[in-house]
């Protein structure tokens, strides 16, 4: 028999993951961003679960300030691979007119931790799959793979279970429910060696195309909606070739500049790079533990 390769050892923990959750699960879901790590985690959904339909919706928490790109890319994605997909975005967050621009953490807490936590409590979700992994920030490396979430969906990291040998706990008491990760052990390389092994189809944002950018705190954001731009004082400043490393709300997340436009360079180019893939999240400084405490992803 052939030695597995070290990829394949992690599909088939994320496979297994997947499998154990669906089984012990009432309502599961499946967090969806259109980001890199969602769409690997929808794919390894897809090959645990073939034939059959994808047994958990995709649910996107829509900030309402999305790359249009990225809904594009996940209307496509769903319709292609045949997941139901529930959208969610905080009506009274809309209302006060929010943005990550002016409001910062406010902003952060009501349109993605507080309406992540009403989409979970309307689907009435008990096993909820992230795609995070534990090498992508300080906060996320205290995470189990199977993480319980209190009643309220609050995150204590004292209070995980161990996970001696792979063995993971599914038990859930009155009204806890599971954030569940099981990408937790791949890297950044993994990722993108696993995407580029099996021809994983991106957002097209993770490619470099000219692109109109403000520079702004020394970074160049892409305008993704010029009126909404000009409202937060926000100009074009030169059309540029860049892409994106991660992708959040088009206004504070920055862009690099790269000729990279086709998978094998861009894999090439990311694995070289000295810089953090979370280094263009602009408004990400201080803020992702408290936020995860209070119920984000």
């Amino acid at each position: 028999m052939t030695d597995l390769t070290h990829l394949d050892r992690l599909e088939a923990e994320a496979i297994q993951i997947l499998r154990d959750g669906v089984a012990q699960a009432d309502r599961p879901v499946l967090l969806f961003s259109g980001g890199k790590d969602s769409t690997v985690l929808a794919h390894l959904a897809l090959e645990a679960f073939h034939p059959s339909r994808p047994p958990m919706p995709l649910l996107h928490v829509d900030s309402t300030w999305e790359f249009r790109e990225v809904v594009e890319f996940r209307n496509r994605f769903a319709a292609e691979h045949r997941f139901e997909i529930v959208l969610h975005h905080n009506e009274e967050g809309r209302r006060q007119g929010l943005n990550p621009v002016e409001h910062g953490a406010l902003y952060t807490t009501i349109m993605r931790t507080d309406a992540l936590k009403q989409a979970l409590d309307a689907g009435n979700y008990d096993v909820i799959f992230g795609g995070a992994r534990r090498d992508e920030e300080a906060s996320r490396a205290k995470e189990r793979i199977v993480s319980v979430r209190s009643p309220g969906h609050g995150w204590d990291p004292r209070r995980q279970r161990p996970e001696l040998w792979s063995l993971y706990n599914w038990r859930r008491s009155s009204g806890q429910t599971l954030r569940v990760y099981p990408l937790s052990n791949w890297t950044e390389f993994d990722l993108w060696a696993y995407i580029l092994k099996k021809n994983i189809r991106l957002c097209p944002l993770y490619f470099a195309d000219k692109r109109p950018v403000c520079l702004r705190q020394g970074q160049r954001i892409v305008i993704d909606n010029e009126a909404r731009a000009e409202a937060l004082g926000l100009t074009i400043d030169a059309e540029e070739h860049v892409r994106f490393r991660s992708l959040g709300c088009w206004p504070v997340t920055a862009a690099l500049p790269s000729t990279a436009s086709d998978l094998r360079s861009v894999v090439k180019e990311t694995l070289t790079s000295a810089n953090s893939e979370r280094n263009g999240r602009i408004s990400d400084e201080g803020s992702l533990e408290s936020q995860k405490q209070a119920g984000y992803f």
